[in-house]
């Protein structure tokens, strides 16, 4: 009896031993993996709607993923001959966009149009200036393939990425494989950008009753708010296209800044003849920051945008009837008849947009 039970003893031992090494030699995908949940701080006047939501669900934010995604952002890995990556044209310290008119890619060549700061993008929809993709998913490849741009092939990109021990493991730790797909590159980057969430400014902290603005800035922001009504209520009609919290659109307008079009916008998307000239109303939030304006970087300086919404809009069949009747005076339009006291007022306000939180914020800077 004794000799029996020694030796079912040693059959235990052995057949623990063998269980864990089983246990330990068990490939990288098949590991225990449970990647953190990563918690967004969205303000209650931001709107947490269905289509939030949805992102989140197709999407869902983790802190690995997070991470992935910051390090892909800022390694020139992803371009031909590792000279940019998405932080060159989208700087945190410019509200992660380009102070330059026009970005250069991997080979010295200009692109056509100003890069947009990334802000605030988990409640947007249809993205680049002509919104011709629907997904940031999507979004985040394009700069990455275009020749212009990055120029790389993706599946060059997934061969560097795989012959990188580090990526390898960062993919493992928020995928719980080490497999390195498009889709889940195309997923981290969107990750990092969603995390992108500006709501630190004076207005957020107004917005939060833990200030008040002067009242320049709140002259200012009525004025930004209001559509005028000829010789009774004086408005600068920002706000009909410009919508709070996020002081952006979501459609496309023709803001009467050409009568001849060298880029046809959002034309060249939908074919239909009337878009010619229309762009996306892009996000206000950090604008003192994010110059030169407009889709092709025209305008150096926010007074320069006030100057031609007052005095310099171009009639035509396709400009938006929103901009074309604004006027301060009965039968002034398209000229707003602002006073010099009102366009510093508005500036004002504009300035409280500023997030310097957002700008200086750890997370969001490079980790190399």
């Amino acid at each position: 009896m004794k000799n029996i039970l020694k030796l079912l003893a040693v059959y235990y031992i052995i057949f623990i031993h063998i269980a864990c090494k089983k246990q330990d030699n068990k490939p990288p995908n098949l590991q225990e993996c449970n990647p953190t949940p990563y918690s967004l701080e969205i303000p209650s006047y931001f709107g947490n709607n269905d289509t939030v939501q949805q992102r989140l669900r197709n999407n869902p934010l983790t802190v690995e993923g997070v991470e992935l995604g910051r390090h892909l952002f800022y390694d020139k890995i992803l371009s031909e001959n590792y000279t940019i990556s998405c932080a060159s044209c989208h700087q945190q310290k410019y509200g992660f966009s380009d102070p330059h008119r026009f970005s250069l890619g991997t080979q010295g060549i200009q692109g056509k149009r100003n890069s947009m700061a990334l802000v605030n993008l988990l409640w947007t929809r249809d993205f680049f200036w002509d919104g011709r993709v629907k997904t940031l998913e999507e979004q985040v490849l394009h700069p990455i393939q275009d020749p212009i741009e990055m120029n790389m092939n993706l599946q060059e990109v997934l061969n560097r990425l795989k012959n990188s021990p580090k990526y390898r493991e960062m993919f493992r730790k928020a995928f719980c494989s080490d497999e390195i797909t498009v889709d889940k590159l195309s997923k981290a980057l969107a990750q990092f950008v969603n995390s992108l969430i500006s709501k630190d400014s004076k207005f957020d902290k107004f917005m939060r009753g833990e200030l008040f603005l002067t009242p320049n800035e709140r002259e200012g922001m009525r004025m930004f708010q209001t559509h005028p009504i000829p010789n009774r209520v004086r408005g600068a009609n920002c706000g009909d296209c410009h919508f709070q919290p996020h002081f952006d659109g979501k459609d496309f307008k023709n803001n009467g800044i050409d009568s001849i079009y060298q880029d046809v916008g959002y034309q060249a998307v939908t074919n239909n003849p009337f878009d010619i000239g229309k762009f996306k109303v892009v996000n206000l939030r950090n604008i003192a920051l994010t110059a030169p304006y407009m889709h092709d970087g025209r305008f150096n300086t926010l007074e320069e945008v006030l100057e031609h919404y007052d005095k310099h809009v171009k009639l035509g069949e396709f400009t938006d009837p929103l901009i074309m009747e604004a006027s301060n005076i009965n039968g002034g339009a398209p000229r707003l008849f602002l006073t010099n006291l009102e366009k510093q007022q508005i500036l004002e306000f504009l300035h409280t947009l500023t997030d310097t939180v957002f700008i200086n914020n750890p997370k969001f800077s490079s980790p190399f």
